[in-house]
């Protein structure tokens, strides 16, 4: 059972990393230690070669995540007594983690919730899901990421009119803005993310590795420096054992047996 003050657990289940924000009393509002733990999570899923892929979801069918627990974080950065840089881990900010997050969004997903849930790779969300970012009714803003992020992913506009205006949104919204990959009945939200997890446990993880190394790293250089620098990323991965295995299974029509998984290892960052 969790703990009164809730906790963030991670599950190995056949090269699958199930992390679940647990304090569903509290529609998985995160403490202060909580954020820890989020963080703590995402750099184990880094570190184990056994897994390849993570799934992010909260625990209960009412939230994925409300974001921080309000009557604990802001009187601690109020005072001074903590410095929200020290969520950078659990929003994924400078991350290292080179294998795919898929957010399985059940119910509410406000404020830091909603944040995390745009660092991740892969989205799916339930019918009933809901997203907000309320953060400027309260004279805060959202800056676990989003302030970055939210522009990038989906068009200017709307990403303003959530940020500057708080405006709450289903997930049918959701998967027309493109915050989301898909929208399932809340019954099949598990199942879809497991399916969607499956699929990409098929794949190369050399190359799934890049394309993610890739998408981070080219978005802030200049035109002409990211088309060189997506000619070496590519050569590397065209010359990988991956590649290798990959074309000679297409030649010989069968499906290929990566020496990344066997190794379960990814290219050094």
């Amino acid at each position: 059972m969790p703990s009164s003050d809730g906790r963030v657990t991670l599950e190995r289940v056949e090269g699958v990393g199930v992390i679940t924000i647990d304090r569903p009393g509290k529609l998985n509002a995160l403490t202060l230690a909580m954020y820890e733990e989020l963080g703590a999570a995402f750099a184990e899923v880094r570190d184990d070669p056994a897994l390849g892929v993570a799934i992010l979801t909260g625990a209960g069918d009412r939230a994925f995540c409300v974001g921080a627990d309000l009557g604990e974080s802001i009187p601690a950065l109020a005072s001074g007594r903590f410095d929200i840089s020290e969520w950078d881990a659990a929003h994924q900010k400078h991350t290292r983690l080179e294998k795919p997050v898929i957010a399985a969004v059940n119910g509410l997903c406000l404020g830091g919730g909603f944040e995390i849930a745009l660092s991740t790779e892969l989205r799916i969300a339930s019918a009933s899901a809901q997203f907000a970012l309320p953060e400027t009714g309260v004279g805060v803003v959202p800056a676990g990421g989003t302030l970055v992020r939210l522009v990038r992913q989906i068009p200017y506009p709307w990403a303003m009119e959530l940020m500057l205006l708080g405006t709450r949104i289903d997930a049918a919204t959701a998967l027309r803005y493109g915050i989301v990959n898909r929208v399932v009945p809340d019954a099949e939200l598990q199942d879809a993310a497991f399916a969607l997890a499956r699929e990409v446990l098929t794949r190369s993880r050399t190359a799934v590795a890049t394309v993610i190394r890739s998408v981070r790293e080219l978005s802030a250089l200049p035109l002409d420096d990211a088309f060189r620098r997506e000619a070496e990323l590519g050569q590397e991965a065209f010359m990988s054992a991956d590649a290798r295995e990959g074309l000679a299974a297409f030649a010989e029509r069968r499906p290929p047996r990566f020496p990344s998984h066997a190794a379960g290892t990814i290219p050094p960052s």
